[in-house]
């Protein structure tokens, strides 16, 4: 059959591995200290591999190619938990199956709007303020919806409509300390990991973009290259979109430094 698929350029292949990793059905081994599509048929087509590659040498083709055989991936993967084989691979089946089991009506999921009222001042209660509670009065949530999970949040929940979208990298908020004030404030915030989620956010982003008045994005990554798979989505959604949307890339390095 004719499908999509992936390829890898040997030329520009650096043997650096992060792809095997990032295969959870193990499609992608390594020969010769290059990395090498193994089997069609483990192979979904989604990608995963794309945004972790540093040297661009993976792609998607359009070729001959066996089907995505999803019973053989889940025995390959419980092989390899077997004989003590990379954990994430049986873990992330593991969610997949957890997925399924969710139940329509998980409160979790429910979409709400969040409003706060500004913060009044306790100088004239306390007569004295420490620089501890100064900074505790200061450091309020600035989330204004419910879910924040890109997986999770409707796509045409009524928050979305006029909103300042931002995107962001799960690990972000923890390496950032002021992230609810710098980033979060005023806008509509949605989250999420290209490394542990199945499949490519750009769907669902595209989704939002097209039918919502966003009036702009911001993207929040970390430096590290699995975080380019959010970048990655969100350029395609706004192409895709066929929308002129406002937009930025912010990058957190890991001691939570803004370096881009």
């Amino acid at each position: 059959m004719i499908r999509k698929i992936i390829e890898i350029d040997q030329e520009k292949c650096n043997g650096c591995r992060l792809c095997v990793d990032a295969c959870h059905e193990g499609a992608i081994g390594m020969v010769d200290g290059k990395a090498k599509l193994m089997r069609d048929d483990y192979c979904d087509g989604l990608g995963d591999c794309l945004p972790v590659c540093p040297t661009g040498a993976i792609t998607f083709v359009e070729r001959e190619a066996d089907a995505y055989d999803e019973e053989a991936v889940q025995e390959n993967m419980r092989k390899a938990h077997k004989n003590g084989g990379h954990d994430h691979h049986d873990g992330h089946h593991g969610h997949k199956e957890a997925k399924a089991d969710l139940p329509c009506g998980c409160p979790g999921s429910m979409s709400k709007s969040i409003h706060r009222n500004a913060v009044e001042s306790t100088a004239s209660h306390a007569p004295i303020a420490t620089a501890a509670t100064a900074a505790a009065t200061t450091m309020e949530s600035q989330l204004r919806q419910w879910p924040v999970q890109i997986k999770l949040v409707p796509v045409n929940a009524p928050y979305f409509n006029g909103a300042n979208l931002l995107v962001a990298a799960d690990c972000s908020a923890f390496a950032y300390g002021n992230f609810h004030n710098d980033f979060m404030k005023n806008k509509v915030t949605i989250i999420g990991c290209p490394k542990l989620d199945d499949g490519d956010y750009s769907e669902k982003l595209t989704a939002i973009l097209a039918n919502n008045d966003i009036k702009s994005v911001t993207v929040v990554r970390m430096e590290v290259p699995c975080c380019g798979g959010i970048q990655h989505a969100v350029v395609k959604a706004l192409q895709n979109s066929g929308k002129m949307i406002p937009w930025q890339i912010i990058t957190i390095s890991a001691d939570g430094e803004i370096i881009e």
